[in-house]
């Protein structure tokens, strides 16, 4: 019910180790699960409900994947996940529950390998290919995984942390290129088509997320088979409203549970078309919109300045119906130059590894710049404070969130930490105003305290975005004896500009137009790039270490 910590179903797996990590169930956050779209039976394999589903609805000759090259049916890519899932079973031994890992970049051979372990009744734990063998460790020590699947092309850093792992026994190669001419690959060429999904409960984990930015002891986020489909039964269908015509293209990495989502569960639950790239540069995205006319991009603010400036060149988008910002919170200046530029909706959003996709988000009619929206349909949140006290319209605090999903860590004792009296506290602040409207104002990092003055370094960067010199900048505070900390900015600037005092003064009179005086950076470093992950997210903590 509603409200209420639930029973867990029944279990399709052998292997327990996900259900019995699972945090106890009084330290979970209440899940609300009530809304008809969330019914699902208690058996359930997401990954059957993505791919032969599909076919068994007639759209089997429909496009799923494009990737390197090649287009995928539907059908197509439910024989190869059938066929792959035959070969972790029968030649690799995989069980029900068993953790499987996955390295690759975003190519269609990553999803197959996903749908195939999923299908077989694995756990399945995407990583990034950018990973070293000392971080490949840690993930694989925490869920304690025996086996891994691996683009031939980046197979070395696995098969380095399987020569010192106690768990790591099989390193695997598939093709990422698509010419079926690795190990995987080939096993799986000459196995049935028809494959009988192992029949796993709604509750069974089907997917572990590390989350990212991670320093130290990694944390995994636990979903089932159930969360998979309602972040597509939710948001994407009531906020994107996908449908089988829609085409999808975007540059978070798949081992991100945001770039999961958005570049296969919501394409492939509609029987529309994912786009996939291993470079995902704005210039390869451009490309591929122009290509295929794709319709929803998942990118960040950056890659949409970016393409701002391509259309200037000629760059034709204008077979996009939607926009979704991700990564960093959208910049009003981002937003209204796409708006006025494209005549489409950019809708920002949040969410998290925890809640496993978005569950704020501005609609298509009602987005207003600076603004993250409303909760998504089945969520709710509140502003509280440190006590967890609700506060009043206008007043920052922590956003408190609940819904049909929500944080389960691994055998983490950091759960009581992100999880109080039911909701989860994401570690964002946020205000919301008089309508119920809800605005990002800061990672809870990202505030500044400066001469008693709470600062957020987003609402900086808005500011000087809005100067046409500024191209990229990050804000930070940094250290300082008299005021405590001061705002700090690092700005890359448009070809062209000057990087003399002259400009830092100007920059610095834009800001105190703009916004609060009391709020300009003391401190403008002009440098060539920011440092960034590979989801676009600009990396203020190196920001912070080099200051």
């Amino acid at each position: 019910m509603s409200g209420e910590f639930p029973e867990l179903g029944p279990s399709g797996h052998v292997d327990d180790f996900a259900r019995r990590n699972l945090p106890p169930s009084a330290q979970w956050p209440q899940l609300l699960l009530d809304r008809p779209e969330f019914q699902y039976p208690d058996y359930l394999n997401a990954a059957v409900e993505l791919t032969d589903r599909i076919v068994e609805q007639g759209m089997g000759d429909r496009i799923a994947l494009i990737g390197n090259g090649r287009q995928r049916t539907y059908k197509e890519l439910t024989d190869w996940s059938n066929r792959l899932a035959h070969a972790l079973v029968e030649n690799y031994g995989v069980k029900p529950g068993n953790r499987v890992l996955i390295r690759s970049g975003n190519n269609p051979a990553l999803v197959a390998a996903w749908l195939a372990a999923t299908k077989a009744g694995a756990v399945v734990v995407n990583t990034m290919p950018m990973l070293r063998a000392g971080e490949l460790a840690k993930i694989v020590d925490k869920a304690e995984i025996s086996l891994a699947l691996t683009d031939s092309r980046i197979a070395d850093e696995l098969v380095a942390c399987a020569k010192t792992s106690k768990f790591l026994k099989q390193v695997v190669n598939f093709d990422g290129t698509q010419n079926h001419d690795a190990e995987l690959d080939r096993i799986a060429l000459n196995k049935p088509v028809k494959f009988d999904a192992v029949k796993t409960g709604r509750d069974d984990v089907a997917l572990l997320g590390f989350t990212s930015g991670t320093t130290g002891e990694p944390k995994a986020t636990m979903h089932f088979h159930r969360d998979l489909l309602i972040i597509a039964d939710g948001y994407a269908r009531e906020v994107l409203k996908v449908t089988p015509d829609d085409v999808f293209v975007g540059s978070p990495p798949l081992a991100f549970t945001f770039g999961l989502g958005g570049l296969a569960i919501f394409p492939l639950r509609f029987g529309a078309t994912a786009t996939l790239l291993e470079n995902a540069a704005p210039s390869e995205m451009i490309r591929i919109i122009e290509t295929y006319k794709a319709t929803i991009c998942f990118t960040a603010p950056t890659a949409y300045r970016a393409m701002m400036a391509a259309m200037d060149k000629g760059a034709d988008l204008s077979s996009l119906r939607l926009a979704v910002s991700a990564g960093e919170t959208l910049p009003t200046p981002v937003f209204e130059s796409w708006t006025k530029k494209t005549g489409k909706p950019i809708l920002d959003g949040i969410g998290s590894t925890e809640l496993l996709h978005i569950f704020i988000t501005n609609r298509t009619g009602s987005a207003v710049g600076g603004t993250t929206g409303t909760p998504v349909s089945g969520y709710e949140a509140k502003i509280v404070d440190e006590d967890m006290n609700e506060l009043p319209a206008g007043q920052v605090g922590k956003l408190a969130v609940r819904g049909p999903t929500g944080c389960r860590y691994l055998a983490d004792s950091r759960q009581t930490k992100y999880v109080r009296d039911g909701w989860n506290i994401t570690g964002d602040a946020f205000v919301r105003d008089e309508n119920g409207r809800l605005s990002f104002v800061a990672r809870a990092d990202d505030m500044i305290i400066s001469a008693g003055y709470n600062i957020a370094g987003p609402e900086v960067e808005a500011a000087l975005l809005g100067h046409p010199d500024v191209a990229e900048c990050a804000v930070i505070g940094a250290p300082d004896e008299e005021r405590g900390q001061i705002v700090s900015a690092f700005i890359v600037l448009k070809q062209g500009a000057r990087t003399d005092e002259v400009e830092v003064k100007l920059l610095q009179d834009h800001v105190k137009a703009t916004i609060a005086p009391y709020k300009y950076p003391r401190a403008i470093a002009f440098v060539e790039a920011l440092p960034k992950t590979q989801t676009g997210k600009i990396q203020r903590f190196k920001l912070r270490e080099a200051s």
